[in-house]
């Protein structure tokens, strides 16, 4: 069996940084989420651009996808699991900006400004991936 080594507790400054991070992150992506299940118009558009069929049932599928891994994210006892499925959607998403020459820093890397979000907020509310990942002082 694999001990971890334990770590301070978070002091409530950090632990409230963490809960509003992760708040805005999942108030984003469900919001992401439901437009995609309607779909409207501008979701279709620009799947379109973007290179995938722009098609209802595709966009459906894809805030199926988000909304699951979001309501994973956003669940203490699964939370892990929904970073983990978060950052691989959140790469796909990159992966398809630079397929298409986005621009840089306000698409190409949006994802990556998520996913670190969804780690950053992670770790400062959930002890046990402090005891994973340390950080020295």
């Amino acid at each position: 069996m694999v001990t971890i080594n334990q770590t301070a507790p978070v002091s409530n400054t950090a632990l409230w940084t963490g809960r509003i991070l992760s708040g805005i992150v999942i108030l984003f992506l469900l919001v992401d989420g439901a437009i995609k299940l309607v779909p409207i118009a501008v979701v279709t558009e620009t799947m379109g651009q973007l290179g995938y069929p722009p098609s209802a049932e595709v966009a459906r599928i894809l805030g199926v996808l988000t909304l699951a891994c979001t309501a994973l994210y956003a669940y203490p006892r699964t939370s892990v699991l929904g970073a983990i499925l978060l950052t691989g959607y959140l790469g796909g998403a990159m992966a398809t900006h630079f397929r298409v020459g986005s621009p840089l820093f306000s698409h190409l890397l949006f994802g990556f400004y998520l996913g670190l979000m969804v780690w950053g907020s992670l770790y400062l509310r959930d002890e046990r991936l402090r005891a994973l990942i340390p950080f020295r002082q």
